[in-house]
């Protein structure tokens, strides 16, 4: 870390220190900003706030500043609270309650991807099965402009945006998952298990429901289900299929994204919406072949002890 970067951290840490209530000291902040379950518990308790998320609130403030400072590790840290602050302003955002908060924070993640992209959409090459494959010899040479388009748009091009729309929202947010899903190898376990827990809310479902099993209208609880267009469920499911597949075998974190997938699963039938019910239900299947191979695995557990200052 440079000695820059390192003052930034120190900064950010001493100004955390004049809104929660107890912060251990340290000759680490960005790690301990990042990993100690203290400090995480405390900032977690405090966007659950009900008049979390204003204009005026330090902690959305301090989040917007430690991510506009530039430094990466201060970054990861804002990121790091991304699946409570994304969670808590959709679950609310119907409510019409002040937002602007979040909102700031949310645009500010937005705004770095717009400029880190250049407004360019993320495009994949994906195998065209018209052609023969590199282990099978072909018996006629065919080639036409449409066996050449074989790119897939993961995420589309970006605009800038100064404010949050309604019409932008999913895809302002989504954008906000696709920045928290590349850092996602750095992110704690507790991070992970916010996110899985908060899908599963975003779907729903009844808690007393079983999966994708009788679902009916009356099973869906009206006070957690959010709208899920595909560009805000599209890195949702990104982020799931890490959490179950990923190389960090952990019960809790497996255990939250199976239920989330199930949950969404569920929605995806009830809202008779294919797109969502293939990727849903692969992710579903994927994770029971996951399970089933990885039954002698011995799964870690989140450490209940607080992190060690350094």
């Amino acid at each position: 870390m440079s000695d820059s970067s390192s003052g930034k951290a120190q900064s950010a840490f001493q100004s955390l220190s004049s809104i929660i209530t107890s912060i251990p000291p340290s000759q680490s902040p960005a790690f301990s900003l990042l990993h100690d379950l203290r400090i995480a518990s405390q900032i977690s308790t405090l966007l659950r706030q009900p008049d979390s998320g204003a204009g005026d609130n330090n902690l959305c403030r301090w989040l917007y500043d430690s991510f506009q400072s530039t430094d990466p590790d201060l970054q990861l840290v804002v990121l790091r609270f991304l699946p409570i602050i994304a969670g808590v302003y959709l679950s609310r955002v119907t409510l019409r309650k002040p937002l602007a908060g979040f909102e700031a924070v949310l645009l500010a993640l937005y705004a770095h991807e717009t400029t880190s992209r250049a407004g360019q959409s993320i495009t994949i090459n994906i195998p065209d099965l018209s052609h023969p494959s590199v282990y099978h010899e072909s018996k006629t040479l065919t080639k036409t402009n449409a066996t050449d388009l074989n790119l897939a748009v993961i995420s589309p091009s970006l605009e800038p945006h100064g404010t949050v729309r309604s019409t932008r929202r999913a895809r302002i947010v989504g954008v906000a998952l696709e920045l928290y899903y590349s850092k996602i190898s750095q992110m704690p376990i507790g991070s992970k298990v916010d996110f899985c827990e908060f899908c599963e809310g975003w779907a729903g479902l009844d808690k007393d429901s079983e999966g994708c099993k009788g679902l009916t209208k009356e099973k869906l609880n009206n006070e957690g289900a959010i709208s899920l267009p595909w560009e805000l469920l599209q890195p949702v499911l990104r982020i799931l299929g890490h959490c179950l597949l990923g190389p960090t075998k952990n019960k809790e974190l497996y255990k939250a994204a199976s239920a989330a997938c199930r949950s969404l699963h569920a929605r995806a039938l009830h809202d008779i919406n294919p797109n969502a019910i293939l990727a849903t239900g692969s992710l579903v299947r994927l994770g029971k072949m996951a399970l089933d191979s990885d039954k002698e695995t011995d799964y870690t557990e989140i450490p209940k002890t607080n992190v060690i200052s350094l």
